[in-house]
């Protein structure tokens, strides 16, 4: 077994080694719903409702597998801990399974696409669920938390630019349509590959926390949940604005296209915008976090975030150079999102634990990544309706059919106005959000 230790700072290696596995979040979070969509419309000539349906589906299973993924994860016992073992045979299903989604080898291959998404959502979920649960229970410190996180969140961002932004690219150098999904499903599976045993192998040393008693019954678990009113205000803050980020995200090829008339590097540009300069804001983020506490900083994080978005609408009258930087400024409200959202998450955790003395990480992990699952499983979906509703035209091709105005509307809008407006909805979840550092050094009163 692991040490048991239960404070402070952890090892350089042992952040590193946990942070390695957002190349395996990150990769299967950003791919599916920046090129799923568009493979299906455009490549395999699934009408754009139907797409949007296909795509959702399988997500929201990982509603109901989440879950059970944190409840198993909490009772497994092993010698490597609770949670190392899914990380080594969940990420290598993982990536097992993202390379078929994209292998097309019957000629119905849009259900054979959605069935093998649905697998491996599943196989994420096992991955995913005791990945997340795993800061709660390597510190107790408040403020090694948020490094912890920024630790990740910067890996996460390398993943989301290395992955979303070369994935488009390796598409078009094996020739677009089939061949080249084919060749850029094995490029993406060899990512999640790296950062299954990055994070397997790099967290062997690290703490495992205090082994709780966890409640007997899942409908007991679901009671402390919904008990745990942080964690539930986070929660619904954390859905919406999943769902704001996947509805921009599954805009970006479209938007590249029909908006910036650029169907060959847009996509990539736009991507290399969105996250390099998230690497260079995360430590900023971090001082902002410090000076003014991780709950402020996630609003001021989200309203960047929405109000650079909302400036996009305008791309159609601006320079292109104008549209890259306000993506980017897009990105730096991403990456204090996720920063800060990623650290008040195990707060909440910790916070239950004082209350209930009981070790149940997994169940609100499972939770969380569920909603987060459904949020941005929700995002393709819309952005789906809103091209169907604006007519826009499927193609099997390979190629982006010609689009009438109307449908260059809908592109516009789904990549802009509506993820402002729902991301920035969403802040009103956090009302009455009151967990900072000083209410868990004292204790629950």
């Amino acid at each position: 077994m692991a040490p048991v230790v239960q404070t402070q700072v952890l090892p350089g290696r042992v952040r590193a080694g946990y942070a390695l596995g957002s190349l395996v979040t990150g990769a299967f979070g950003t791919v599916p719903g920046l090129l799923l969509l568009p493979y299906l419309t455009d490549t395999l000539g699934v009408a754009a409702g139907v797409a949007g349906l296909l795509v959702l589906a399988p997500k929201a299973w990982d509603v109901l597998i989440n879950p059970v993924a944190g409840r198993i994860s909490d009772r497994t016992r092993t010698s490597m801990g609770a949670r190392r073992p899914f990380l080594l045979f969940g990420g290598l299903a993982l990536a097992v399974l993202f390379a078929a989604i994209f292998a097309a080898p019957f000629e119905r291959n849009a259900a054979y696409a959605a069935v093998m998404f649905l697998l491996a959502a599943t196989a994420f979920a096992f991955y995913q669920v005791p990945y997340v649960a795993m800061p709660a229970e390597m510190t107790d410190d408040y403020a090694e938390r948020t490094r912890l996180m920024s630790w990740r969140v910067a890996i996460l961002a390398v993943a989301i630019l290395v992955s979303g932004a070369l994935s488009p690219m390796v598409t078009k150098q094996f020739g677009g349509g089939i061949p080249g999904h084919r060749a850029m499903g094995v490029f993406v599976a060899a990512l999640i590959l790296v950062g299954t045993f990055g994070s397997f192998f790099g967290t062997r040393s690290a703490p495992v926390g205090k082994v709780l008693p966890s409640e007997p019954s899942f409908a007991a678990q679901l009671r402390v949940v919904r008990a745990n009113r942080p964690f539930r205000l986070l929660l619904i803050c954390w859905i919406v604005q999943a769902a704001g980020i996947a509805t921009m995200l599954a805009g970006v090829s479209y938007f590249a296209t029909q908006i910036l008339e650029s169907p060959d590097t847009g996509a990539t540009l736009l991507f290399a915008c969105f996250v390099g300069p998230a690497l260079l804001v995360m430590p900023l983020w971090t001082r902002v976090g410090r000076r003014v506490g991780k709950l402020r900083a996630y609003v001021y994080a989200s309203v960047l975030f929405a109000a650079a978005a909302a400036a996009l609408a305008l791309a159609p009258f601006q320079p292109a150079a104008v549209v890259y930087v306000l993506t980017g400024l897009v990105g730096g409200g991403y990456a204090g999102q996720q920063v800060f959202g990623l650290a008040m998450l195990p707060d909440c955790i910790a916070f239950d634990a004082q209350r209930t003395g009981r070790r149940q990480a997994g169940v609100f992990t499972g939770l969380w990544t569920a909603g987060e699952t459904f949020g941005l499983a929700l995002g393709p979906g819309v952005f789906a309706v809103l091209l169907a509703i604006f007519g826009y035209v499927s193609s099997s091709s390979g190629e982006a059919a010609a689009q009438s105005g109307t449908a260059k509307i809908g592109v516009l809008i789904g990549f802009t106005l509506v993820p402002a407006l729902v991301v920035a909805s969403a802040l009103i979840g956090l009302r009455g959000y009151d967990l900072d550092e000083r209410r868990l050094t004292e204790g629950v009163s």
